[in-house]
């Protein structure tokens, strides 16, 4: 039972993002404009607060610095910051796009300079917070080449499949009605979202998972990939949800 409201806990932290980030902002653009009679400028300026203030509220909570959460903190600044500059609906939103897009291409670079971004919320994933497990990860991080490989290609993936969705949504701006482009922006997201957790978990994660249990239960025994002694490890989670 205690597993079981675990992967609930874990289905739940998974989705607040998505909820928060990509539900919460369609839905109030259409109260702001359509009940309030706010201006297509104005109601897509307001719905951006929400995933603003819940990535800088996680960084509070947390009390430490996340790269890729600090990131998305400071692309959703920027863009909240110059929507006020920008007069034209179909601008703002290609200009969202465009500031979003930023997100994907850091992950890339990430990359390419050997320290991936979409690492740290990948380990809790893969770890399950047990000691064993995550002291298999370090170990593997720092003799292994296949682990290491993997790791790259999790944060590739991610980073190529949010740059497309965000290249998908600007040309969308431009050839779609903005009442269309809000909704079908979030259908995209969502996508996105799901194409990348089951590209990305098949793989990299669930792979990297094998090796951790493995290199746990051969320095601790059976069970200690698990996180608890004696049980087998839990199936492979498919991949965090990221904003």
């Amino acid at each position: 039972m205690s597993q079981q409201q675990s992967a609930g806990r874990q289905l739940v932290q998974a989705l607040t993002p998505l909820v928060v980030d990509a539900g919460i902002p369609t839905a109030a653009y259409y109260v702001l404009s359509g009940g309030f009679g706010m201006s297509d400028v104005a109601a897509l300026a307001w719905s951006s607060v929400a995933p603003a203030a819940r990535t800088a509220w996680g960084l509070v909570r947390e009390r430490s610095v996340n790269g890729l959460a600090l990131l998305i903190l400071v692309v959703n600044a920027v863009g909240l910051a110059t929507s006020t500059l920008t007069g034209d609906a179909r601008l703002m939103m290609a200009k969202d796009s465009g500031v979003s897009s930023v997100v994907g291409i850091a992950v890339l670079v990430s990359v390419a300079a050997g320290r991936p971004l979409m690492s740290a919320g990948l380990k809790p994933w893969v770890t399950k917070g047990g000691p064993a497990a995550e002291a298999a990860w370090d170990r593997l991080r720092g003799g292994s080449a296949r682990f290491r490989q993997l790791e790259r290609r999790f944060s590739t993936i991610w980073g190529s499949v949010l740059l497309t969705e965000c290249g998908v949504k600007i040309v969308g701006v431009y050839l779609l009605p903005v009442h269309t482009m809000v909704w079908l922006g979030t259908v995209l997201t969502v996508v996105a979202l799901l194409l990348a957790m089951v590209i990305a978990g098949g793989a990299s994660a669930a792979p990297m998972e094998q090796l951790v249990t493995a290199e746990a239960e051969a320095a601790n025994g059976p069970g200690a990939g698990s996180g608890t002694p004696g049980e087998a490890p839990p199936a492979p989670a498919a991949a965090p949800a990221v904003v």
